[in-house]
């Protein structure tokens, strides 16, 4: 159980700024998996798990998490309708938002999204959904549920405002490709590009100066180095093709605002809650890293 004065990394508020640069909502939703479960306990073992990452971080030379502020919020119990938990994670959003915080919402399943993103939505003309993921979660509905995890995206793009470039995809349905084909409004970049460096440059470009949320589905992931996930997919993005993908977005998108989802622990088996926490700790720091540059 995360200690009622737990936080992730096992520190809160420590740099010399009284201002919260982020705030992490941890969301264990599990409403319509459909194959593993076990997504309503991953906040709580990615924040067990964020208390033995090392804060030193080789890549910058520093302790990063002492430069900036945030705070995390203790889990609340998550409301019993799926329409309700979406209206519930929407308002936990909004009130980050309200006090100039970037919400890092540590989940649950991926059928959040839509709910966390509406005052994101409503605050900014356009915005950029950059989607790691190995399914496009594309379907209009799925086993009659059109809320469902496999229709995330989808529902995101229910919002006119709202585009998606997609990443690391390598598992998609017939009704997914041809919504892919016909549509202006997304990008997709498979598991399979022969060239990430390229990719990460070719995002940049698509991105540059753009209001971005990120939503990182953690079966993105090769399940060699991230089996804990419910629908684990072949032949996934290793850990350097990631943080090279984010470092490219965070240089030079406004990053809003972001969600890790699909965790669902392995009993016994923490290399995967690790991963999630370290992931969770590189996002913020290259989001404030590269803010900075532009100040």
């Amino acid at each position: 159980m995360i200690d009622k004065d737990g936080s992730f990394l096992g520190v809160e508020n420590s740099a010399a700024s009284s201002e919260h640069h982020f705030c992490l909502i941890p969301f264990g939703l599990e409403k319509t998996v459909t194959f593993g479960a076990g997504t309503a306990f991953g906040p709580e073992k990615i924040i067990e798990a964020s208390q033995q990452v090392e804060l030193f971080d080789m890549e910058f030379e520093a302790e990063v998490c002492h430069e900036y502020n945030f705070e995390t919020l203790l889990p609340e119990p998550i409301a019993a309708s799926l329409d309700d938990a979406l209206s519930q994670i929407e308002g936990l959003a909004e009130k980050a938002l309200n006090e100039n915080k970037i919400p890092i919402i540590l989940g649950g399943e991926h059928s959040l999204t839509p709910g966390a993103l509406r005052p994101f939505v409503h605050r900014f003309e356009q915005l950029t959904v950059v989607q790691f993921d190995a399914h496009c979660d594309l379907r209009d509905g799925y086993l009659g549920d059109n809320y469902s995890h496999a229709s995330a995206m989808r529902r995101c793009l229910d919002f006119p405002n709202v585009d998606v470039i997609m990443i690391g995809i390598r598992n998609v349905s017939q009704e997914e490709h041809q919504f892919v084909k016909t549509s202006n409004r997304v990008k997709m970049f498979t598991a399979f590009e022969p060239d990430w460096t390229q990719v990460a440059a070719t995002i940049a470009q698509l991105v540059q100066d753009k209001n971005v949320y990120i939503s990182i589905d953690v079966d993105a992931f090769d399940p060699s180095i991230m089996p804990a996930t419910g629908t684990p997919e072949p032949g996934g993005l290793s850990w350097g093709n990631v943080l090279e993908l984010l470092r490219s977005v965070t240089q030079v998108a406004n990053v809003r605002g972001a969600d890790i989802v699909e965790h669902s622990p392995i009993d016994g088996f923490h290399a995967s809650d690790f991963l999630v926490a370290q992931l969770g700790y590189k996002l913020m720091s290259y989001i404030y890293r590269n803010a900075q540059r532009d100040q």
